[in-house]
């Protein structure tokens, strides 16, 4: 199979496939629309030249701070048709982040989607010196009155027709190289600094024939939905490949919305992170407790009979006997269509899910009602995939078998280390970090714990970077929501918790000082700590401190719940260690119960 640098990839699929769709988008109104392989590389063709009429410039950095939309797809790769670099964010990013990768990034130029993006980069772009022009995809964006340098994308893309642009642009396309810088993902630090991963077009090359050679269940005939943000390295990477398949992409603007457009588009393909599937496992599960007993007795009947079929049989390479094959082909066509059609999944080929730990209970349950999630390991610095499950022969339990032509060993303290042509390049503009996370033979860290099985395998067992990540894939560096919170003078100390979890939240040690001085002032009791930290009241009032304290915060980062203390974390209970840190081990295991209840249903 044919593999192209990502700036000349859709023009040849174009000639490929010509009037084959490649996109279907959502139009503002509601409506499905498609574009054809050939409008797509016309499209691009129009914004490289649009670029380079703006002097965008080989290896010049361009930023892109939207959700997911067809103008974001064409601006990526019309930036490499120029051989630039893309920076993305996420959608929901503050100005505080926007503003750091625009100065860490040198950010002349950044692309926009709605108006939340367009207010916080125009904000940006009055205190920046760096940043120049604001780009905005939806045309229903309302420009502030002063604003006189921004412009819309159809307008923008007009901009380049002419000769010299369109010589210049084809004159970069003969230029392409795979060692050609293509993407600075910047991801979050435990000091809150983000660090820019940067990946060549080598890369994201090389992660397509290690996926060609793990996934040969896909094929052109496939539908994949763009569902996670096109920020993210493992939908990013995974849209790219679907390209390079010369697969259907479904673009999802609204997350909000997926259900709906599931329903809409029926995939057969879409990469995600557990918390899907968590949210899909639960509904099936309450839809399965309130049923009748007869028709209850046959949803379990059903699972059991799946997962002897796909489980004990089929994965194991075996033939399941005719009574089981019987019934489940029987549930295939009647339960598992049904529960897959309410979803959206029913045409589902596979499903790729990464991102947090997935349970091995629940992933066992999707595989049992005939749903294959194809669960898999992998980072920003390693261009996604490390390791994933096979289409037969997986084992519960791991993340699923080493790519091929990537290398993993087990490193002091159980560290994984990758090696490999999908590792990156390095950290933007940080060789000190770089050379830190890399071992003297070439190796690089990736800071998680785990060992390897017989048949190279890989089983996770611990992070060791002090970074969360929560059930929905999101990373949080910890330590910079626990300096922002105790800025505040009511509070004396905090553990905010969320590693594997659907939202943050904390435990929080008032100063008792200040807030028995509150109490008073307000006549609330007050006559011990106990009492103080259960009153509703001063519940109520701390935690809307602290929704003051995280305004800049992207959603995700917010504390979602407390629960105050009435004592403090000490170095003689373990809780600190000497130099007053927080033992986070001990601190979870010893406010469990507290933990537990803010998670409870």
């Amino acid at each position: 199979m044919a593999y192209y640098h990502l700036g000349e990839l859709v023009h040849h699929q174009a000639q490929k496939y010509k009037n084959r769709t490649s996109l279907k988008f959502l139009l503002s109104d509601g409506r499905w629309t498609q574009m054809s392989w050939e409008e797509f590389s016309e499209k691009i063709m129009k914004t490289a030249q649009a670029m380079a009429e703006l002097q965008i410039k080989p290896e010049d950095n361009v930023g892109v701070y939207s959700q997911n939309m067809a103008k974001y797809l064409i601006t990526d790769f019309a930036a490499y048709a120029n051989r630039a670099v893309m920076a993305p964010m996420y959608a929901t990013s503050s100005p505080s982040q926007v503003e750091y990768i625009v100065n860490d990034a040198r950010l002349k130029v950044i692309f926009v989607g709605e108006q939340f993006q367009y207010n916080n980069a125009y904000k940006v772009q009055q205190e920046s010196p760096v940043l120049k022009k604001i780009i905005v995809f939806d045309r229903n964006v309302v420009l502030k009155p002063e604003d006189k340098t921004s412009i819309y994308f159809d307008d923008f893309i007009t901009t380049g027709d002419n000769s010299e642009s369109l010589a210049l642009v084809n004159a970069r396309l003969r230029q392409l190289k795979g060692s050609d810088l293509a993407t600075i993902i910047y991801t979050s630090g435990t000091t809150g600094e983000p660090k820019g991963v940067m990946l060549t077009h080598d890369n994201y090359i090389q992660a397509f024939k290690i996926h060609d050679a793990r996934l040969t269940q896909c094929s052109e005939k496939d539908v994949s939905m763009c569902f996670l943000p096109l920020t993210h390295i493992f939908e990013k990477a995974w849209t790219y490949y679907c390209l390079h398949k010369g697969i259907l992409v479904a673009v999802n603007r609204d997350p909000t919305q997926i259900q709906q457009t599931l329903r809409q588009i029926r995939p057969t393909l879409m990469s995600n992170v557990p918390r899907f599937w968590e949210k899909v496992y639960d509904g099936i599960q309450q839809k399965i407790e309130t049923s009748s007993g007869a028709l209850k007795w046959l949803f379990e009947d059903s699972v059991r009979t799946g997962r002897k079929h796909n489980l004990v049989y089929k994965n194991q390479g075996k033939r399941a006997p005719f009574g089981v094959a019987l019934k489940f082909f029987l549930y295939k066509l009647t339960i598992f269509y049904l529960i897959k059609k309410v979803v959206g999944i029913d045409r589902g080929n596979f499903f790729p899910v990464a991102g947090a730990p997935l349970s091995d209970k629940i992933n066992e349950f999707m595989q049992s009602i005939d749903v294959h999630l194809i669960y898999g390991y992998g980072l920003s610095e390693t261009t996604a995939t490390v390791s994933c499950f096979l289409e037969k022969g997986f084992t519960i339990g791991t993340v699923g078998k080493v790519m091929p032509e990537v290398e993993v060993k087990i490193g002091t303290n159980d560290e994984i280390l990758v090696k490999g042509k999908t590792v990156m390049k390095g950290y933007y503009k940080k060789p000190v970090e770089t050379a830190a996370v890399f071992t003297e033979d070439g190796f690089f860290r990736t800071g998680d714990a785990g060992r390897l099985t017989g048949n190279n395998e890989i089983i996770l067992t611990e992070r060791i970077k002090d970074l969360y990540k929560t059930s929905n894939g999101k990373y949080i560096a910890p330590q910079m929501i626990e300096t922002r919170m105790t800025e505040d003078k009511f509070i004396d100390q905090i553990a905010v918790i969320g590693d594997e979890r659907k939202f943050v939240s904390a435990l929080i040690v008032p100063d008792f000082g200040h807030l028995k001085q509150y109490a008073l002032e307000h006549q609330i009791p007050c006559g011990s700590n106990e009492e103080l930290v259960e009153n509703k009241e001063i519940h109520d009032y701390m935690f809307g401190r602290i929704e003051l304290l995280q305004a800049q915060f992207t959603s995700y980062e917010k504390i979602k719940k407390i629960t105050l203390l009435p004592h403090p974390f000490t170095m003689e209970s373990g809780e600190l260690t000497n130099t007053l840190k927080l033992r986070r081990k001990i601190v979870l295991q010893r406010y469990a119960a507290e933990i537990e209840k803010m998670y409870a249903e």
